[in-house]
């Protein structure tokens, strides 16, 4: 079999062909992945039934707001994204993960690199690899990018980089509809707030492909760790295979994703942009052994150095719960609590007595967006 491979963090490290393994090596094998039951998230599973939200409703922005406040994900539909392109997306996304190992590692993130081939660069805070490849793309920056591995430029190429661009104007289009109900929810108002905001967020787009391989042993091993997402909000397109679970508490438990569906999951930098209201919610990925999985996370968040606080909106007559960061600190803080076993939005809490010397919240989106 061949050796295991540290993409994330060695990517000169030979690559592991998951085609021809038949067993989980130590190097994949996680412990206590089943220590609360899983549940069916779909229709029909009552309190445990995952959130949907029409973009169509005309009750959608307090739709979101229960669903951001409650489970911090939801249900995308009447999003108006052409059902024909997310299936060619999908096959685009699985051709890419389907070429020779030596065309991939042209691509290889090295250290220190949010872009390129290998996993999310959140893997290399865990002493165990995950069960897939991974690739983290810039709209901006796509078609550079990927002439590593299509040097010639060719047919492929042009075919992947066209569907890709096109999959990003339709998004866009998508988190300017969402972003109005978000900022509605949270009683901030104005045509203008809005596209301030979504200007912010486009600027820092990324793009994370991911494909889950067949599994001889699915039980042992992830195919993505548990974590939030640390931005402010992701958009999650996954196939019809399914494999994306849901930590819930109050009891705990794994609730399962129902496949297809275009997803939303609420980020850390959110939360304390809402001031605790809406919630990041912890998801992970496992993987099954008859079927392949491939997705797409979507990311949004504020440029890297932009303070982000608490609104004023959302504090109201209360006290800021967390201090101002940038998504640079952030990240800091938030490989220390992988190392400690702490938690990233503890640690930039505020207790009732604390004062935060950057300001409580100060201007609505200018916060953000300076």
């Amino acid at each position: 079999m061949s050796a295991p491979s540290q993409l994330s963090k060695d990517p000169h490290n030979n690559y592991f062909d998951f085609g021809a393994a038949r067993q989980v090596p130590e190097t994949h094998t996680w412990e206590g992945l089943y220590e609360h039951p899983l549940v069916d998230g779909g229709v029909g599973a009552a309190e445990d039934a995952v959130p949907v939200v029409d973009l169509r409703d005309p009750h959608a922005a307090e739709a979101v707001a229960r669903a951001s406040e409650q489970w911090g994900t939801f249900l995308l539909e009447g999003h108006g994204i052409p059902s024909e392109l997310l299936a060619r997306v999908e096959a685009r996304i699985a051709s890419v993960f389907a070429l020779p190992a030596s065309e991939k590692m042209r691509a290889a993130r090295q250290d220190g690199q949010s872009h390129g081939y290998g996993l999310p660069p959140i893997a290399s805070y865990f002493p165990k690899t995950t069960w897939s490849e991974g690739y983290t793309l810039s709209p901006a920056n796509l078609r550079a990018e990927l002439r590593k591995i299509w040097p010639d430029a060719g047919e492929d190429y042009r075919h992947f980089c066209d569907v890709m661009e096109e999959f990003d104007r339709q998004m866009l289009a998508v988190v300017d509809k969402l972003t109005v109900l978000f900022l509605a929810a949270l009683g901030v108002a104005g045509v203008e707030a809005g596209r301030k905001f979504v200007e912010t967020m486009s600027e820092t787009v990324t793009m994370h492909i991911n494909w889950y391989p067949k599994c001889p042993d699915p039980k042992r091993t992830l195919g993505l760790a548990t974590h939030t997402d640390s931005g402010f909000f992701t958009f999650l397109m996954q196939s019809h295979v399914s494999g994306l679970q849901l930590f819930r508490r109050g009891p705990d438990r794994w609730v399962g994703v129902p496949p297809g569906a275009l997803i939303v999951n609420i980020g850390d930098l959110f939360q304390i942009l809402t001031n605790g209201r809406f919630r990041s919610t912890y998801h992970r990925a496992v993987v099954n052994r008859d079927s392949t999985r491939v997705s797409m996370a979507y990311h949004l968040g504020p440029p890297a150095d932009a303070k982000v606080a608490p609104l004023r909106e959302a504090v109201g007559g209360g006290k800021p719960a967390y201090r101002t960061v940038t998504w640079r600190e952030y990240f800091l803080v938030r490989k220390e609590a992988f190392t400690t076993g702490g938690s990233a939005l503890q640690m930039v809490s505020l207790s009732p007595g604390d004062h935060d010397d950057d300001g409580d919240g100060a201007d609505q989106i200018s916060e953000i967006s300076s």
